[in-house]
């Protein structure tokens, strides 16, 4: 998949001298970069959606008790 990005000019210059240095290519690395992030932007972003639903009613909460309680694990 082909992707255009725009990056600040102190960034681009990083990516480049860390490519030069040693011989990947900056695709290579934005690469590595998105994957090792990804899944902590995807829990953040989940998180604060269900943060909104919490607040506007759609979702719930649930205690520790009343987990415990559901799944028979009370004492």
């Amino acid at each position: 998949m082909a992707l255009s990005i725009r990056l600040p000019i102190d960034v681009e210059n990083r990516l480049k001298n860390l490519a030069a240095q040693t011989g990947r290519t900056k695709s290579f690395y934005i690469t590595q970069a998105i994957c090792a992030h990804l899944d902590d932007l995807e829990d953040l972003y989940l998180a604060e959606q269900r943060l909104i639903d919490i607040r506007a009613g759609r979702s719930r909460t649930f205690s520790l008790e009343e987990v415990e309680k559901t799944l028979g694990l009370a004492d």
